[in-house]
């Protein structure tokens, strides 16, 4: 049986909200209680509906490490957010400090990162050849044996690195060297290095994860990541979170009629017979 770690969050107001961001997002003003019944839970709502903002809520107040930058208690980025997490109260089933908080742009972030890391090793390497030129074999063993240490432990993560494959290879290698059991992980448009196939082999390896007790919060605008099955979903529409069928979504709906019939589309779009 699977284990859902966070059942619900509940926003506890000051007497009265600061009128700036982010307690002028209206879905924060309305928010009270958010309930999560399900390992896999998705925010979906057109840009600027506040599921990104909500969900770094949770990262900052959970204390989750974020991919491709600093820890979110000191990701400078956030610092407002962190303002508003510290009225968020928690309900858990099991209290899990594992997992991660991912925002598309941290991807790439994070392969530039490793990417950067492993030239510095190598450089690092070739000067320490230099200094120790005079040196016995054991004293430059020994001198070089932590950059080698790290380099060894970059390769045994990610291989050539992240920034040798496919945008779509790179965030499964990442993803999978970054995953542990019983963790939270919250997750921001992961869609975006994905091509449609790649989409689906995420499905597959969120379920894969689910079985090892891991927990999902998505915000996401893709049809095909929105299908993943059971899953929670919630609307963000007029300043307001209410849950939602898959059928109901403007996304899913949109982009059925437009595969049923993109001509139609393209007529309107382009003014043309």
């Amino acid at each position: 049986m699977t284990t859902v770690h966070l059942r619900s969050i509940t926003l506890e107001r000051p007497e009265t909200l600061p009128e700036t961001f982010p307690y002028t997002v209206p879905v924060i003003r309305s928010l009270e209680t958010l309930t999560f019944p399900s390992p896999v839970t998705f925010f979906v709502g057109e840009n600027g509906s506040g599921k990104s903002t909500l969900l770094e809520t949770i990262a900052c107040a959970a204390r989750l490490p974020t991919i491709g930058a600093d820890q979110s208690s000191q990701d400078t980025t956030l610092a407002d957010i962190r303002r508003l997490s510290q009225h968020l109260r928690w309900s858990w089933t099991k209290r899990t400090r594992r997992g991660f908080f991912m925002r598309s742009e941290d991807f790439f972030g994070y392969a530039r990162h490793i990417a950067l890391t492993r030239a510095e090793l190598k450089s690092d390497l070739e000067g320490l050849d230099e200094e120790y030129a005079g040196r016995s074999r054991a004293a430059r063993a020994l001198a070089s044996m932590p950059y080698a240490r790290e380099l060894s432990a970059l390769e045994n993560s990610y291989g050539d690195g992240l920034d040798a494959q496919s945008h779509g290879e790179s965030f499964f290698k990442l993803f999978r060297a970054r995953f542990v059991p019983d963790g939270l992980y919250l997750m921001d448009e992961p869609e975006a290095p994905l091509s449609p196939s790649r989409q689906l082999s995420l499905l597959a390896l969120i379920g894969e994860m689910v079985k090892q007790n891991a927990q999902f919060i998505i915000a996401t605008h893709s049809p095909i990541v929105l299908a993943y099955p059971g899953a929670t979903l919630y609307r963000f529409d007029d300043g307001r979170i209410a849950p939602a069928d898959y059928d109901d979504l403007e996304h899913v709906a949109l982009t059925r009629a437009f595969l049923n019939n993109p001509q139609a589309y393209l007529r309107h779009l382009f003014d043309t017979e």
